[in-house]
């Protein structure tokens, strides 16, 4: 089990820009900066003058940066509370600190569950039948590795050098804690719908590490590269996440959800921590969130894997223990040496694992995805777990 206190140590020593917020709920943000809707920009500028350094606004975006005054000792959740309107508002003013978010993270620190571990090659995956309806699934993550099951597929000569995964950051000769994670995803997407259209927007570090503002600039990329190339994104997955300070869903991830929404199904994964607690975007109403299965049922059926999270929010599960798919061909990682394969688990590998179903039934069916994620997730033909929602696959499947 992964040691968080540990692992929560060096994310902050590496990344000297993050803080913690230890109430009203513990979670990460970036240090003195808060995010806050344009329109809402001029007011909570105001609102705040006294300790705001600086503002920047990204028009693009629809959002502006304030930076805080360093050394303030202002306190960047009760700030915003109050800037909110306090304990009796309904969020008039749309401002938050800027929380951290990681790749699908197992408690406070991040990562999938575990450390990935090298297997034998897989079979590529392959197809049955003709190509049915082109079906694009856009995967913002960690970006993408060369791969022998990318390498003929004629979305891959549409990556570019920014869609690359950095394996080794702080140069200490060891695979950093996520890198492979985005070329693990996309692998457990093709072996669901091979014939998908990949679009791969690096928004994570090679630690899993980014922010609200960095996600946001990750999504508007991608639907920008879409729409240029007269495309569309159907389905997203997004297997990151956070907590937020006062386990209410930010204003900015909700915003920017919802207007990806109105055109993309967008699944997310529930988060490693074997809690309740709202994950976000997961909790979102407007995304699928998946949970992890266990590798193998239980005698009543599927059961959750121990470290998935749940709750009322959680949509979905899927496989998401001992699943194994593509990887780095090169590197190491705690003494093990890498060759194009791996298992790993997580919830982290479950979103795509449903993405992928949702992409081969639109394709089979000639759907939209909205119809096949009411057909794969329809309460009346589906097995439903309790704080787990409706099974996808089964635990043993791998892929």
């Amino acid at each position: 089990m992964p040691n968080h206190t540990a692992l929560t140590a060096r994310l902050l020593e590496r990344h000297a820009d993050v803080t913690h917020i230890e109430a009203p709920a513990t979670t990460l943000v970036k240090r003195d900066q808060l995010l806050v809707l344009d329109r809402h920009a001029g007011a909570v500028h105001d609102a705040a003058r006294r300790w705001v350094d600086r503002r920047e606004d990204f028009a693009e975006l629809g959002v502006s940066r304030l930076h805080l005054r360093p050394g303030s000792a202002v306190d960047a959740g009760s700030l915003v509370h109050d800037l909110r309107g306090g304990s009796q508002s309904h969020r008039r003013t749309s401002v938050t600190p800027n929380h951290v978010l990681r790749g699908a993270p197992g408690g406070m620190t991040g990562g999938p569950f575990g450390s990935p571990l090298p297997t034998a090659k897989l079979d590529a995956p392959a197809a049955h039948g003709a190509p049915g309806r082109r079906v694009v699934v856009g995967i913002l993550d960690t970006g993408i590795d060369h791969h022998p099951w990318f390498s003929q597929r004629p979305w891959y000569d549409g990556c570019t050098a920014h869609d690359r995964e950095i394996l080794d950051a702080d140069h200490d000769w060891e695979l950093d804690s996520e890198a492979g994670h985005g070329t693990f995803i996309a692998g457990v997407v093709l072996q669901q719908a091979p014939h998908a259209h990949l679009r791969v927007e690096r928004v994570l570090g090679s630690d899993g590490v980014t922010d609200e503002l960095e996600l946001l600039r990750g999504l508007t990329r991608i639907q920008q590269r879409a729409a240029a190339a007269s495309d569309r994104l159907d389905v997203v997955n997004l297997s990151l996440g956070c907590f937020t300070f006062d386990d209410r869903p930010s204003p900015i991830l909700v915003d920017a959800i919802a207007r990806l929404a109105r055109t993309a199904v967008i699944v997310t994964a529930a988060g490693n921590d074997d809690s309740d607690r709202p994950f976000w975007p997961a909790a979102l109403k407007d995304t699928v969130s998946v949970g992890a299965l266990a590798a193998e049922d239980g005698p009543d059926g599927p059961e959750r894997a121990g470290f998935s999270n749940h709750g009322w929010w959680v949509d979905a599960a899927a496989p998401g223990e001992n699943v194994a798919s593509s990887f780095i061909t090169h590197g190491r990682e705690n003494g093990h040496t890498f060759h194009g394969y791996a298992t790993w688990s997580g919830t982290s590998f479950a979103a795509p694992y449903l993405a992928g179903s949702i992409a081969a039934l639109m394709s089979a069916k000639d759907m939209s995805a909205h119809d096949a994620v009411g057909e794969l997730l329809d309460p009346a033909t589906g097995t439903r777990i309790p704080d787990l929602g409706i099974v996808v696959g089964s635990g043993s499947a791998r892929g």
